[in-house]
């Protein structure tokens, strides 16, 4: 059986042609053996529309060359790229899924996240996510100029880092996911497994969810390296992806 992959968290940007040379080589060669490849959200640092982007963009141009191989594509809007729509699915052949879903791997409902939503003790980021996934919010921000959606979006950036680095000093665990929004997401969806990225903390965790055994997998970012997690024949696996 072809593996399927999940990766997230990659934050392709300019400023690291490191990890876009990585990813462009896991992309041409690994995934190309693939049953399906999942990318669940902040696959770009930063993505301001559709219109932004050059038809010729290398990312773009390897994601269009990936699925004229037939391997299937499906990308998940991130916080970083959660502007990702139509034409981005025209020129890459992607299929954007919505945040959450849930899809069969085996005879098993696996559901998939982002895992932003779940962050719920960060109460003033879940006030910023609400505010920039309104539909009239994003309407005014697209209307406006395409360097100006570039500089307020260079200025959250700066603002998100030394935000985060604030909680980092003050109180870790704010900036993780919430046990309990996670068990009742598993309980809304009715599954024993979940799969998500955003907080760059890769790992397995076992848990119960009303009185039943069930499983969070976290994906690892691609800071330093990369990662994916590999599903065949049953089995999960978190591997690293190591540079060059």
């Amino acid at each position: 059986m072809k593996p399927v992959l999940f990766i997230s968290d990659l934050h392709l940007d300019t400023s690291r042609p490191e990890i876009v040379r990585l990813f462009l080589a896991f992309l041409q060669q690994r995934a190309t053996q693939a049953e399906a490849l999942y990318i669940l959200g902040d696959f770009f640092e930063a993505w301001i529309g559709d219109d932004a982007v050059q038809d010729d963009h290398p990312v773009i141009a390897a994601l269009r060359a990936f699925t004229a191989t037939g391997v299937p594509l499906y990308v998940m809007r991130g916080n970083r790229d959660f502007l990702l729509g139509e034409r981005f699915e025209q020129l890459t052949g992607a299929q954007l899924l919505p945040d959450p879903t849930v899809i069969t791997l085996g005879d098993e409902p696996v559901l998939l996240m982002h895992g932003d939503s779940l962050c719920i003790d960060d109460a003033e980021y879940q006030q910023f996510r609400a505010m920039v996934h309104n539909p009239e919010w994003q309407a005014i921000f697209l209307s406006k100029s395409i360097d100006e959606r570039m500089e307020i979006a260079r200025q959250a950036r700066q603002e998100s880092t030394a935000r985060n680095s604030q909680l980092m000093e003050a109180r870790e665990s704010i900036m993780d996911v919430n046990q309990g929004a996670v068990e009742q997401a598993m309980r809304d969806h009715a599954v024993r497994r979940l799969i998500h990225g955003h907080t760059h903390r890769p790992a397995v965790h076992q848990l119960t969810v009303d009185d039943q055994p069930a499983t969070r997998i976290v994906l690892g970012d691609w800071y330093d390296q990369g990662s994916v997690l590999e599903y065949r024949d049953g089995r999960y696996e978190l591997q690293d992806i190591p540079q060059g």
